[in-house]
């Protein structure tokens, strides 16, 4: 019996293959270097490994569930979660808020914008050494400009540790990591600004409109769908961070997040298991959080 004779490839079978071989390298990639580390900390989290016993731990040891009961029930955690959402949903906001008003501030042309608009990406683009650094020395109680300018204009009787008391060292926190990364979403608002057709604008002056009206009613509905998306990535972003708090006071004075804990689970008490568990149930939480925010934001993001 002949041989069946294929049928010769359509137009969009080999555009499809021709796809497929382009993606491939990237997706083997992509695999290679973040999926098998998230599935490597889930086997980790429900199994009992420490530093020293990781090499003769096998992929498929003994699973249990004493990591994460033993995360849970932790001192400290429910307060350390607290914390994190309280540092995330502050930052975020204060970074969506900046971001607008710089948005707003460079939008219309004026002399030096161009170098204005340059100057306000250099929180984000500068390295997180150098500019925690930075911070650290102007709020320092002693030496720092920030207590000099309040005990001479403001009439401060007392130097005011900033980053090493329960009362203002969050605060602080949240505030560096507003303004480290409002370029973020400055760059984000300014060019969907530029985008709004000026012809909204010139009818709601011509009717009588004032400043904020013409915000209220014309601008922020369109930048509505770019600040629900910010919400999500910077969220995210920051629900995650660990150097900036580390950086600025070590997670002490009230600032421990998640991130700053998954670490000193992993290396003041070589628990690696506990750690992983510690990651895992982040994950978790954040998952949550964000299909909370989707289900009353989803379509503006959308």
């Amino acid at each position: 019996m002949p041989a069946r004779r294929r049928k010769p490839l359509t137009l969009r079978r080999r555009e499809s293959r021709a796809g497929l071989a382009l993606v491939a390298p990237t997706l083997l990639v992509v695999v290679a270097v973040i999926g098998i580390p998230i599935v490597w900390t889930v086997v980790l989290a429900f199994q009992r490994v420490r530093l020293a016993t990781l090499r003769r731990t096998g992929l498929f040891g003994e699973f249990t569930l004493d990591n994460v009961e033993r995360v849970l029930n932790t001192p400290g955690f429910a307060e350390t979660l607290w914390t994190t959402l309280v540092y995330s949903v502050g930052a975020t906001a204060g970074s969506i808020a900046l971001g607008l008003v710089a948005a707003l501030v460079v939008r219309r042309p004026f002399r030096g914008r161009t170098l204005v608009r340059a100057s306000m990406l250099l929180p984000y683009v500068a390295p997180v050494v150098a500019v925690t650094f930075v911070w650290q020395v102007m709020l320092d109680p002693q030496l720092g400009i920030v207590n000099d300018w309040g005990r001479r204009f403001l009439g401060w009787d007392t130097p005011v540790p900033f980053l090493s008391q329960e009362s203002t060292a969050l605060a602080t926190v949240v505030a560096f990591e507003a303004w480290r990364y409002f370029p973020f979403a400055f760059l984000f608002l300014l060019a969907r600004l530029q985008a709004v057709p000026g012809e909204l604008e010139e009818a709601a002056l011509v009717d009588g409109a004032t400043p904020s009206q013409r915000f209220r009613h014309i601008l922020l509905p369109q930048l509505m769908p770019v600040i629900a998306m910010l919400g999500v990535l910077r969220f995210i972003m920051t629900f995650n961070k660990f150097d900036d708090v580390y950086l600025l006071t070590g997670g002490a004075a009230g600032t421990e997040v998640v991130s700053v804990r998954v670490y000193e689970f992993l290396t003041a008490r070589t628990d690696i298991g506990a750690a992983a568990a510690q990651a895992v149930v982040l994950a978790v939480v954040l998952v949550v959080f964000v299909l909370i925010y989707l289900r009353f934001f989803g379509r503006r993001v959308g």
